[in-house]
């Protein structure tokens, strides 16, 4: 019998082959089936509001805009707490009319666009909240703003301040848009005046997004200066293929494969779950982002980009820090640019405690040199001292000068985080010394004890820090920037 390699050879190719294919239907399966295990979709994660903006929607100005956020809470109001009923029992749940968490506890419902209007402005802000969030999250550093005698927007994204299902449908193109037209109304009602973005998160990409944009299109109004907080320059490759968990549970009639977390509605101003369609509008923001700066370099046109301040911890479990450095920072031209990382806390005793690398982002931009951009790292005296010093690199400098604080790390706090950036220590909801408000609940210190596996909320994301320790200077450094001070 004559012996045929090539057949053998295809044969075990197509063994290993179909053995490949069996295995990735079983954990697809697996993977789906455990998806639909969650709780069940509620209200808040079914309800289709039709009257949020869209980058289709024929509304070219702010009041316009306005109007129809009034249209889109009165949906919310129909198609969610209508139905959800009074707390009674449920105090948890910010869905429930009279809840401890009800937004609508607040004298405000930051969940909202707000103003803070001034006579005779010195500067214009426009605030961009992140992902998942509310205006909320810029209300402290938009009243700060105000106070030193800036006109101020907060701005509502699509997609948020509602319910979470309104992430579900939202595209990024829409988001931007609202930002257009944000600008666009604020340029013609304040001629003359300087304008800046100030963006969170998500809202950080919008505002880099906005600004690249207005170089390639002059038709656009000009930002002077832009802030970004805890930016949104790179996330996580896996976020490419959140588009396609979406879309298989569209296929199969599966809802809950539309979420990658189905969790407790207990924050007035953030949601809780987390629709799939929320991250791939992360990744493509982000991917769109680097196509423009991509273009501009080619046309050399980066050097027209306006001043960018931007703050990151040194560790995010949210973005990839080190692309604001390798994706943004390094492609920048001009030496008007500064960044401010935060360290971690370097104290002796808890260190040998850390599961990560804190020193990528702070070895990713020490070694560029020469640098195009000021450089300040706020960090331990040394490693005996809670209390920080920021150590200041101007551009293309290799040497820096050092300034104490007066400061330190609160003891039991080992790190930002993503989320504490704009939030100061007295914030009523997020901080951890109790701020004058009406709210009904406070989740800065928020802790329960018990045994592992029994809340649905996790340990983890309860003992996140949730404020920063460092926002007054954060504060001084974004006015003086701004030209505010």
């Amino acid at each position: 019998m004559f012996f045929n390699p090539r057949a053998l050879l295809r044969h075990i190719l197509l063994f290993f082959g179909y053995g490949l294919l069996g295995a990735f239907v079983t954990m697809t399966v697996v993977f789906l089936v455990t998806l639909e295990k969650r709780p069940d979709l509620e209200p808040w994660h079914t309800a289709d509001l039709d009257e949020e903006f869209t980058a289709e929607s024929d509304i070219h100005d702010l009041e316009s805009y306005l109007r129809l956020e009034d249209r889109l809470f009165g949906q919310l109001d129909r198609l969610v707490y209508d139905k959800t009923g009074a707390a009674e029992d449920d105090l948890s749940n910010r869905f429930k009319r009279g809840s401890l968490t009800d937004p609508n506890r607040w004298s405000t419902n930051w969940n909202r666009t707000f103003e803070f209007p001034s006579d005779a402005p010195t500067a214009v802000v426009l605030l961009i909240h992140g992902l998942s969030d509310s205006p909320y999250s810029m209300r402290s550093i938009g009243m700060d703003l105000h106070e030193a005698g800036a006109q101020v927007l907060g701005l509502r994204v699509p997609g948020h301040g509602t319910s979470p299902s309104a992430l579900v449908p939202v595209h990024w193109r829409d988001m931007a848009a609202a930002v257009r037209l944000a600008m666009v109304d604020l340029s013609g009602r304040f001629p003359g005046v300087p304008i800046h973005i100030v963006g969170y998160s998500n809202g950080a990409a919008l505002a880099v997004n906005y600004a690249l944009s207005s170089v390639e299109n002059e038709q656009l109004p000009k930002v002077d200066r832009i802030v970004l907080l805890s930016p949104q320059i790179g996330v996580t490759s896996l976020a490419a293929f959140a588009v396609w968990q979406a879309r298989l549970g569209y296929l199969l009639g599966l809802d809950k494969v539309a979420w990658n977390e189905i969790l407790p509605e207990y924050d007035p101003f953030k949601y809780g779950s987390f629709a799939v369609n929320a991250g791939d509008v992360s990744y493509r923001i982000t991917v769109e982002i680097q196509r423009q700066l991509d273009v501009l370099d080619e046309e050399n046109l980066l050097a027209l980009l306006p001043p960018i301040l931007a703050f990151s911890s040194v560790v995010d479990a949210t973005v990839r820090a080190t692309d604001l450095v390798n994706h943004l920072f390094d492609r920048l031209e001009r030496g008007d640019h500064e960044l401010v990382i935060y360290d971690v806390n370097r104290m002796v005793g808890i260190r040998a405690l850390y599961d990560m690398a804190p020193q990528a982002l702070i070895d990713a931009v020490q070694k560029k040199i020469p640098r195009n951009f000021s450089l300040s790292i706020l960090t331990n005296v040394n490693s005996n001292s809670r209390f920080i010093v920021a150590r200041d690199w101007p551009a293309g400098s290799s040497s820096f000068g050092e300034e104490p604080l007066g400061v330190a790390w609160p003891e039991d706090v080992f790190s930002l985080s993503h989320v504490a950036l704009p939030f100061p220590a007295d914030d009523p909801l997020y901080g951890r010394q109790s701020g004058v408000s009406d709210a009904g609940i406070t989740l800065g210190n928020l802790a329960f004890r018990g045994e592992r596996g029994t809340l649905l909320v996790t340990p983890a994301a309860m003992l996140r820090q949730r404020s920063n320790p460092f926002y007054d200077y954060q504060q001084q450094r974004i006015q003086e920037f701004l030209g505010l001070r």
